[in-house]
């Protein structure tokens, strides 16, 4: 199997760098993974029963809950780190910015990543130096295939509307056009706040 896109033409007027090209977006079947698929994919690989799994993910949630009402961080071995990000107001005086000014909560979610090497290098006084990039541990094997299937939905902001021809997957990370994953809600500097 594979993630799925379509090419999409950018026919945003506003943004001449991006108008008129053609990008690739992610397009998702209208299939749910939900709990009980994963236990069963679980039960498979592990000698645990999908009762005891399903037991295990639910209680996952009630633990992560807990840890984030306590203002932690959580990390998952081959998943990532999850924490706890907001919005807030701007207020002219610090003594006006209290829990008031909080307007959107959120879950930021920054996957594992791994250091993997693609070659080496070698430099004018004779030494080697491998080249390497930073590769999500989730996503490293994720094959892409293009698909014509209409019936597939796009779950992102179409070129079209103007956000320079990536697609933006809400859902718990955003993947812009040329493929780069980051931790989902806000960026630094893009105007809301996140706890570090």
């Amino acid at each position: 199997m594979s993630q799925k896109f379509i090419k999409l033409k950018n026919n945003n007027r506003a943004n001449a760098k991006a108008y008129g090209k053609y990008y690739a977006t992610a397009v998702y079947d209208n299939h749910f993974v939900g709990t009980d698929e994963i236990a069963e994919f679980i039960q498979r690989q592990a000698s645990v029963k999908k009762s005891d799994i399903k037991a295990v993910l639910q209680e996952l949630g009630e633990a992560m809950k807990h840890f984030f009402e306590m203002g932690q961080k959580i990390k998952l071995e081959g998943i990532g780190i999850l924490k706890v990000g907001f919005s807030s107001i701007g207020v002219a005086k610090a003594e006006e910015c209290s829990t008031s000014t909080i307007t959107t909560r959120r879950i930021l979610f920054q996957p594992e990543t791994e250091r993997v090497v693609v070659g080496q290098q070698k430099s004018g006084d004779g030494t080697v130096k491998q080249k390497y990039v930073t590769a999500i541990s989730l996503l490293k094997d994720v094959v892409f295939e293009e698909t014509h299937d209409n019936s597939m939905n796009t779950e992102s902001a179409s070129p079209a509307a103007g956000n320079g021809g990536g697609s933006n997957t809400s859902g718990g990370g955003n993947t812009s056009g040329g493929g780069s994953t980051s931790g989902g809600g806000n960026q630094p500097g893009s105007g809301g706040s996140d706890m570090n």
